[in-house]
């Protein structure tokens, strides 16, 4: 009796995170169509709704799709124009492409039996490595060797700037890791946090507060799927200013 309470009452916060297969079978191949694909496809649809769709009347009185669209244009382009300067606004729809789908993934993986997307590192560290990539040959293109000024500490002392400038090539190629954990950590995080809280509402003495943790916890993570959105998108402009402005 106890041992069948036990398992009654097993938490599994991890297994929400299992890529499946669309068609059924338990082996998945590179092209092997996945949930991960589908809920990838339904962010990529959704940015083209919104932003191409709902925007393609260009009113003067904006409908609710293009309001919406044109704060995001707006909020994006500014990020850019004050971290970058002028020269990042050349970027600015990849960086605006990054957003927008970060932000639509993060949102659509709290619609119930949805997917976490950006909750798998190969997601994130996929998009933290083009932007590594992006940023670094961007660089080189526009500055060409000058471009490892950017780990040549002037401003410091002779005899530290050998030093600072190990720790500075350390932290630069750190980045695509700290910039992909930092999305998909939280994400993951947050929503095994909410598995566990819906575990809990099927006890009956409990159920009450778990409804209520749930809610305050889903309106939590509204609020992170977006301010991490936001963090990786800065993150990606800060690194496009460093290639634009390698000097320190």
């Amino acid at each position: 009796m106890a041992a069948e309470q036990g398992s009654s009452l097993a938490i599994h916060p991890m297994a929400q995170f299992a890529m499946k297969p669309l068609f059924g079978g338990d082996t998945i191949h590179w092209y092997t169509p996945t949930n991960q694909t589908l809920w990838m496809a339904i962010a990529i649809l959704g940015v083209f709704l919104l932003l191409v769709v709902g925007s393609r009347g260009r009113a003067v009185i904006p409908s609710r799709a293009q309001s919406v669209a044109e704060v995001a244009y707006g909020f994006v382009y500014k990020m850019v124009e004050d971290i970058a300067g002028k020269d990042g606004l050349k970027f600015f729809p990849y960086v605006m492409t990054i957003f927008m789908f970060v932000v639509f993934a993060n949102m659509l993986s709290l619609i119930p039996a949805s997917f976490a997307t950006t909750s798998h590192f190969a997601i994130t560290g996929t998009l933290a490595l083009l932007v590594f990539f992006s940023v670094t040959i961007i660089g080189f293109v526009r500055h060409g060797l000058g471009f490892l000024g950017l780990f040549w500490v002037t401003a410091a002392p002779l005899p530290l700037r050998p030093f600072l400038a190990l720790i500075e090539v350390i932290s630069y190629f750190v980045r695509p890791v700290s910039h992909s954990i930092r999305l998909g950590g939280n994400m993951m995080a947050g929503h095994a946090v909410l598995e566990v809280f819906a575990a809990f509402a099927a006890i009956a003495l409990i159920s009450p507060l778990s409804v209520i943790g749930i809610a305050a916890m889903y309106a939590l993570e509204l609020l992170v799927a977006f301010v991490q959105a936001y963090v990786f998108t800065i993150l990606t402009v800060v690194y496009l200013k460093d290639a634009l402005h390698p000097h320190h």
